[in-house]
């Protein structure tokens, strides 16, 4: 049975998942990918606010292909999440409620979902068209030089996903 959630999602209602969870996401997430967390941060460092509001927001590391005429966005399937982990613990630390991605995460990142109360959720890869699908409103919002690894917000509606890495560092990749 799968379970819908609506973001944005307090971290207290995401200790209601559990690792190997199916879920239906709807509301809003945003992209990003490894050029737009560097920038990011980078920025972040340098005193700039963020381009996206962190707290109990939801990222999505994909590159959407461009959209056809009549389409919201492109193919948007999701990219190997590893690439991200240098990252994500200081997201989670800042706020952020998850990630959306494929494959398994360092033991670093699991250690900060456990230990800020986030997630992280499994898309299936090599289903970007049918995802895209799920995506209702694609709006680019920082760093359009980046083209596909720009920062998006994005409106889904019933976005599948699995539960990888819940609030209790459950992971299912290990299990």
């Amino acid at each position: 049975m799968q379970k819908k959630l609506d973001f944005p999602f307090t971290k207290d209602k995401l200790k209601e998942l559990h690792a190997g969870d199916s879920v239906l996401i709807t509301g809003t997430i945003y992209t990003a990918r490894d050029e737009a967390h560097i920038r990011m941060l980078e920025e972040y460092d340098k005193g700039k606010a963020l381009p996206l509001p962190i707290e109990n927001a939801l990222i999505y590391y994909v590159g959407p292909s461009p959209a056809k005429p009549g389409q919201v966005i492109g193919a948007a399937g999701p990219t190997s999440s590893y690439r991200m982990d240098p990252f994500a613990p200081r997201l989670l630390e800042m706020g952020m409620a998850g990630m959306i991605g494929k494959g398994p995460r360092s033991r670093g990142v699991v250690e900060a979902i456990k230990r800020f109360g986030g997630i992280y959720f499994a898309a299936i890869g090599g289903a970007g068209a049918l995802i895209s699908k799920s995506i209702k409103k694609a709006e680019l919002i920082a760093y359009e030089d980046l083209q596909t690894e720009a920062i998006r917000k994005l409106e889904v509606v019933d976005f599948p996903a699995i539960v990888a890495v819940d609030p209790e560092g459950n992971d299912l990749y290990e299990e």
